[in-house]
Protein backbone atom coordinates (compact mmCIF):
# COMPACT_ATOMS: atom_id res chain seq x y z
CA UNK A 1 0.00 0.00 0.00
CA UNK A 2 2.96 2.50 0.90
CA UNK A 3 6.04 3.50 -0.98
CA UNK A 4 9.67 1.98 0.07
CA UNK A 5 10.85 4.52 2.93
CA UNK A 6 13.83 4.03 5.28
CA UNK A 7 13.69 3.60 8.62
CA UNK A 8 15.73 3.60 12.10
CA UNK A 9 16.93 0.03 12.86
CA UNK A 10 14.65 -1.75 15.65
CA UNK A 11 15.99 -1.46 19.05
CA UNK A 12 16.37 -4.34 21.53
CA UNK A 13 15.31 -2.00 24.60
CA UNK A 14 12.28 -1.02 23.28
CA UNK A 15 11.02 -4.88 22.18
CA UNK A 16 10.63 -3.70 18.61
CA UNK A 17 9.49 -6.22 15.78
CA UNK A 18 7.47 -4.01 13.41
CA UNK A 19 4.83 -5.42 11.67
CA UNK A 20 4.99 -5.59 7.22
CA UNK A 21 3.10 -8.60 6.29
CA UNK A 22 -0.22 -6.93 4.47
CA UNK A 23 -2.29 -10.08 4.71
CA UNK A 24 -1.84 -10.38 8.60
CA UNK A 25 -2.30 -6.57 8.47
CA UNK A 26 -5.32 -7.20 6.22
CA UNK A 27 -6.74 -9.80 8.58
CA UNK A 28 -6.42 -7.32 11.60
CA UNK A 29 -7.97 -4.40 9.96
CA UNK A 30 -10.73 -7.16 9.61
CA UNK A 31 -11.09 -7.72 13.08
CA UNK A 32 -10.76 -4.57 14.58
CA UNK A 33 -13.76 -3.06 11.45
CA UNK A 34 -12.87 0.54 12.44
CA UNK A 35 -15.78 2.76 11.89
CA UNK A 36 -15.92 6.53 10.76
CA UNK A 37 -17.63 7.56 13.94
CA UNK A 38 -15.35 5.66 16.38
CA UNK A 39 -12.50 6.76 18.46
CA UNK A 40 -9.26 4.25 18.04
CA UNK A 41 -6.14 4.63 19.84
CA UNK A 42 -3.29 2.81 18.59
CA UNK A 43 -0.38 1.88 21.16
CA UNK A 44 3.03 1.64 19.74
CA UNK A 45 2.56 2.49 15.57
CA UNK A 46 6.54 1.67 15.14
CA UNK A 47 6.95 2.66 11.43
CA UNK A 48 3.42 2.91 10.76
CA UNK A 49 2.22 -0.11 9.21
CA UNK A 50 -1.25 -0.51 10.95
CA UNK A 51 -1.77 2.90 11.34
CA UNK A 52 -1.75 3.31 7.25
CA UNK A 53 -4.73 1.25 6.92
CA UNK A 54 -6.47 2.58 10.28
CA UNK A 55 -6.35 6.00 8.96
CA UNK A 56 -8.63 4.80 5.76
CA UNK A 57 -11.92 3.98 8.19
CA UNK A 58 -11.34 5.34 11.79
CA UNK A 59 -12.86 8.66 12.64
CA UNK A 60 -9.95 10.02 15.19
CA UNK A 61 -6.96 8.41 16.22
CA UNK A 62 -4.28 8.88 18.63
CA UNK A 63 -1.23 7.01 18.47
CA UNK A 64 1.33 6.96 21.34
CA UNK A 65 4.96 6.05 20.60
CA UNK A 66 7.78 6.02 23.20
CA UNK A 67 10.48 6.01 20.67
CA UNK A 68 12.08 9.82 19.59
CA UNK A 69 13.17 8.61 16.65
CA UNK A 70 9.83 7.60 15.30
CA UNK A 71 8.00 10.25 16.17
CA UNK A 72 9.19 12.74 13.43
CA UNK A 73 9.12 10.05 10.87
CA UNK A 74 5.53 9.53 11.62
CA UNK A 75 5.10 12.94 11.57
CA UNK A 76 6.20 13.36 8.28
CA UNK A 77 4.57 10.18 7.05
CA UNK A 78 0.92 11.16 8.05
CA UNK A 79 1.48 14.79 7.53
CA UNK A 80 -1.40 15.32 5.36
CA UNK A 81 -3.89 13.17 7.93
CA UNK A 82 -6.47 15.14 9.37
CA UNK A 83 -7.44 12.73 11.98
CA UNK A 84 -4.41 11.33 13.51
CA UNK A 85 -2.94 12.76 16.48
CA UNK A 86 0.93 11.86 17.61
CA UNK A 87 1.59 11.90 21.17
CA UNK A 88 5.58 10.89 22.16
CA UNK A 89 5.17 8.88 25.66
CA UNK A 90 5.04 5.95 27.67
CA UNK A 91 2.10 3.68 27.32
CA UNK A 92 2.62 2.27 31.08
CA UNK A 93 2.26 5.62 32.46
CA UNK A 94 -0.34 7.62 29.76
CA UNK A 95 -3.53 8.80 31.36
CA UNK A 96 -6.08 7.56 28.44
CA UNK A 97 -8.39 9.87 29.81
CA UNK A 98 -7.07 12.87 28.16
CA UNK A 99 -8.02 11.64 25.02
CA UNK A 100 -11.34 10.75 25.50
CA UNK A 101 -14.19 13.24 24.16
CA UNK A 102 -17.22 14.28 25.93
CA UNK A 103 -18.48 10.62 27.27
CA UNK A 104 -17.21 8.76 24.09
CA UNK A 105 -15.58 5.07 24.84
CA UNK A 106 -12.24 4.20 23.19
CA UNK A 107 -11.13 1.38 21.15
CA UNK A 108 -7.40 0.42 21.61
CA UNK A 109 -5.13 -1.97 19.41
CA UNK A 110 -1.74 -2.33 18.78
CA UNK A 111 1.38 -4.44 18.60
CA UNK A 112 2.51 -4.92 21.89
CA UNK A 113 6.16 -5.36 23.13
CA UNK A 114 6.91 -8.51 24.90
CA UNK A 115 8.76 -6.90 27.42
CA UNK A 116 5.75 -4.64 28.93
CA UNK A 117 2.67 -6.83 27.85
CA UNK A 118 1.45 -7.63 31.58
CA UNK A 119 2.00 -4.37 33.40
CA UNK A 120 0.52 -2.62 30.42
CA UNK A 121 -2.85 -5.03 29.96
CA UNK A 122 -3.33 -4.14 33.49
CA UNK A 123 -2.76 -0.54 33.17
CA UNK A 124 -5.12 -0.64 30.72
CA UNK A 125 -7.84 -2.29 32.59
CA UNK A 126 -7.51 0.49 35.34
CA UNK A 127 -8.71 2.93 32.79
CA UNK A 128 -11.33 0.44 31.67
CA UNK A 129 -14.58 2.72 32.10
CA UNK A 130 -12.97 4.63 29.30
CA UNK A 131 -12.63 1.57 26.82
CA UNK A 132 -15.18 0.05 24.30
CA UNK A 133 -12.52 -2.86 23.47
CA UNK A 134 -9.15 -4.05 22.78
CA UNK A 135 -7.54 -5.75 19.87
CA UNK A 136 -3.92 -6.56 20.59
CA UNK A 137 -0.51 -8.41 19.02
CA UNK A 138 0.53 -10.39 21.89
CA UNK A 139 3.01 -13.39 22.06
CA UNK A 140 1.06 -16.83 21.57
CA UNK A 141 2.12 -18.00 24.63
CA UNK A 142 0.60 -14.87 26.77
CA UNK A 143 -2.41 -14.90 24.49
CA UNK A 144 -3.08 -18.38 25.46
CA UNK A 145 -2.51 -18.00 29.30
CA UNK A 146 -5.27 -15.17 29.01
CA UNK A 147 -8.06 -16.97 27.58
CA UNK A 148 -6.85 -20.43 29.28
CA UNK A 149 -9.47 -22.53 30.86
CA UNK A 150 -9.42 -24.11 34.27
CA UNK A 151 -7.11 -27.27 34.52
CA UNK A 152 -5.39 -26.54 31.94
CA UNK A 153 -1.42 -26.12 32.44
CA UNK A 154 -2.01 -22.66 30.94
CA UNK A 155 -4.12 -21.16 33.23
CA UNK A 156 -3.05 -18.86 36.14
CA UNK A 157 -2.70 -15.73 37.77
CA UNK A 158 -3.08 -13.51 34.13
CA UNK A 159 -5.87 -15.91 33.23
CA UNK A 160 -8.19 -15.43 36.50
CA UNK A 161 -7.41 -11.62 36.52
CA UNK A 162 -7.98 -10.75 33.16
CA UNK A 163 -10.76 -12.96 33.00
CA UNK A 164 -12.19 -11.46 35.38
CA UNK A 165 -12.20 -8.10 33.60
CA UNK A 166 -13.18 -8.96 30.29
CA UNK A 167 -14.55 -11.02 27.84
CA UNK A 168 -11.21 -12.84 26.29
CA UNK A 169 -10.70 -14.34 22.75
CA UNK A 170 -7.74 -15.86 20.66
CA UNK A 171 -8.66 -14.94 17.08
CA UNK A 172 -5.90 -15.65 14.96
CA UNK A 173 -1.78 -16.54 14.77
CA UNK A 174 0.79 -14.62 13.31
CA UNK A 175 4.39 -16.09 12.47
CA UNK A 176 7.49 -14.71 13.31
CA UNK A 177 8.06 -13.89 9.15
CA UNK A 178 5.14 -11.39 9.59
CA UNK A 179 7.62 -9.26 11.21
CA UNK A 180 10.77 -7.16 11.28
CA UNK A 181 13.03 -8.38 12.23
CA UNK A 182 11.06 -11.65 13.40
CA UNK A 183 10.79 -12.63 16.98
CA UNK A 184 11.70 -15.99 18.47
CA UNK A 185 8.27 -16.91 19.01
CA UNK A 186 4.96 -16.65 17.24
CA UNK A 187 2.64 -13.95 18.16
CA UNK A 188 -1.08 -14.07 18.09
CA UNK A 189 -4.09 -11.82 18.12
CA UNK A 190 -6.32 -11.36 21.11
CA UNK A 191 -10.14 -9.24 21.46
CA UNK A 192 -10.74 -8.25 24.88
CA UNK A 193 -14.10 -6.35 25.64
CA UNK A 194 -14.19 -5.10 29.53
CA UNK A 195 -17.36 -6.30 31.36
CA UNK A 196 -20.21 -4.42 32.29
CA UNK A 197 -20.63 -6.80 35.22
CA UNK A 198 -17.42 -8.36 36.59
CA UNK A 199 -17.47 -12.24 36.21
CA UNK A 200 -18.78 -13.56 39.49
CA UNK A 201 -19.75 -10.08 40.71
CA UNK A 202 -17.71 -7.21 42.47
CA UNK A 203 -14.93 -7.54 44.55
CA UNK A 204 -11.68 -5.48 45.85
CA UNK A 205 -9.32 -6.23 42.70
CA UNK A 206 -6.41 -6.02 44.97
CA UNK A 207 -7.78 -8.89 47.14
CA UNK A 208 -8.43 -10.57 44.54
CA UNK A 209 -5.12 -10.38 42.81
CA UNK A 210 -3.03 -11.09 46.65
CA UNK A 211 -5.48 -14.27 46.54
CA UNK A 212 -4.71 -15.32 43.22
CA UNK A 213 -0.93 -15.09 43.25
CA UNK A 214 -1.00 -16.75 47.04
CA UNK A 215 -2.62 -20.04 44.90
CA UNK A 216 -0.45 -20.02 42.73
CA UNK A 217 2.36 -19.81 44.51
CA UNK A 218 3.05 -23.30 44.34
CA UNK A 219 0.82 -24.94 41.87
CA UNK A 220 1.49 -28.44 42.87
CA UNK A 221 -0.01 -28.22 46.45
CA UNK A 222 -3.81 -28.07 47.10
CA UNK A 223 -5.33 -25.59 47.09
CA UNK A 224 -5.82 -25.74 51.08
CA UNK A 225 -2.10 -25.76 51.44
CA UNK A 226 -1.71 -22.88 49.54
CA UNK A 227 -4.63 -20.68 51.14
CA UNK A 228 -4.13 -21.86 54.64
CA UNK A 229 -3.15 -18.44 55.72
CA UNK A 230 -5.79 -17.10 54.51
CA UNK A 231 -9.36 -18.90 54.04
CA UNK A 232 -10.13 -21.68 56.84
CA UNK A 233 -11.18 -25.20 55.89
CA UNK A 234 -14.64 -24.14 56.61
CA UNK A 235 -14.91 -21.32 54.02
CA UNK A 236 -14.12 -23.64 51.31
CA UNK A 237 -16.48 -26.31 51.99
CA UNK A 238 -19.33 -23.67 52.60
CA UNK A 239 -18.46 -22.21 49.25
CA UNK A 240 -18.33 -26.34 47.75
CA UNK A 241 -14.85 -25.97 47.20
CA UNK A 242 -12.92 -28.96 47.84
CA UNK A 243 -9.74 -28.59 49.78
CA UNK A 244 -7.88 -31.22 48.39
CA UNK A 245 -8.29 -29.36 44.66
CA UNK A 246 -5.19 -28.13 42.84
CA UNK A 247 -5.09 -24.42 42.55
CA UNK A 248 -5.46 -24.75 38.37
CA UNK A 249 -8.39 -26.33 39.25
CA UNK A 250 -10.44 -23.45 40.42
CA UNK A 251 -12.80 -21.13 38.00
CA UNK A 252 -12.43 -17.67 38.09
CA UNK A 253 -16.22 -17.42 40.09
CA UNK A 254 -14.77 -19.40 42.59
CA UNK A 255 -11.95 -17.34 43.27
CA UNK A 256 -13.47 -14.19 43.28
CA UNK A 257 -15.78 -15.65 46.13
CA UNK A 258 -13.06 -16.54 47.89
CA UNK A 259 -12.21 -13.04 47.69
CA UNK A 260 -15.56 -11.89 48.97
CA UNK A 261 -15.23 -14.20 51.70
CA UNK A 262 -11.82 -12.72 52.80
CA UNK A 263 -13.64 -9.20 52.18
CA UNK A 264 -16.79 -9.69 54.12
Amino acid sequence: MSEQRIYPKARKRFGQNFLHDEAVIADIIAAISPQPDQHLVEIGPGRGALTEWLLEDAGRLDVIELDRDLVPILQNQFNAAPNLYIHQADALEFDFKLLQQKDEKLRVIGNLPYNITTPLLFHLLDQATLIEDMCFMLQREVVERICAAPGSKSYGRLSIMIQYQCQAEQLFIVPPTAFDPPPKVESAIIYLQPRKSFLGGNVCIKTLGSLVTQAFSQRRKTIANTLKNSVSLSALEVLGIDPKQRPETLSVEQYVALAQSISA
